[in-house]
């Protein structure tokens, strides 16, 4: 078949490989489990504060958020803290990840993935991965996350740091549209 010439210089094919990983970023795809009156999720089974599957991670807090549509959280990260991350199927979210630990063998590595969405799973963020999300959904979404710090205030204890929302480029919020 012959394209007008138009739209053969725009023509591509889409790219659906597997984009690069960050050093010790996890997903665990969780089984949602639904009937005719609503659908349960298994988050974590709990063995001394252990979350199997997700070895070395042990909850000290569990922290729920919510995101206004179309808002941007972003960047932030940790020295000590290890977050593990969920958003209900219901929910869409794109969470944003840069690997900024100077010796990592990922130094620099993004990952963009899409939470909710249909989909039930975790995501570990270890502590030097900046991290933030953006609703990309017309309704407020819902954010649970279990860290293994506890939070903070005071400036001598928080392990809570900012980087501007753009650092790594305004464009990497977008919605990719292929």
């Amino acid at each position: 078949m012959k394209l007008t010439p138009e739209a053969q210089d725009r023509y591509h094919k889409q790219d659906y490989a597997r984009r690069g990983r960050i050093e010790g970023v996890e997903l665990v795809e969780r089984r949602r489990f639904n009937d005719d009156g609503g659908s349960m999720t298994e988050l974590a089974r709990l063995g001394a504060g252990r979350i199997e599957g997700l070895d070395g991670f042990e909850v000290a807090q569990i922290n729920y958020s919510t995101v206004e549509p179309g808002v941007i959280k972003a960047f932030h990260l940790h020295l000590r803290q290890t977050d593990i991350w969920y958003v209900p199927p219901e929910d869409r979210v794109l969470l944003v990840l840069v690997d900024q630990r100077q010796d990592s063998a990922t130094r620099g590595q993004r990952m963009r993935l899409v939470l909710g969405d249909g989909n039930s799973r975790l995501v570990r963020v270890p502590p030097g991965v900046a991290h933030g999300c953006r609703n990309i959904s017309g309704r407020t979404a819902r954010i649970l996350y279990l860290t293994d710090v506890h939070f903070s205030s005071d400036p001598e204890q928080c392990d809570e740091g900012r980087l501007p929302w753009d650092m790594f480029g305004a464009e990497l919020w977008d919605v990719a549209r292929e």
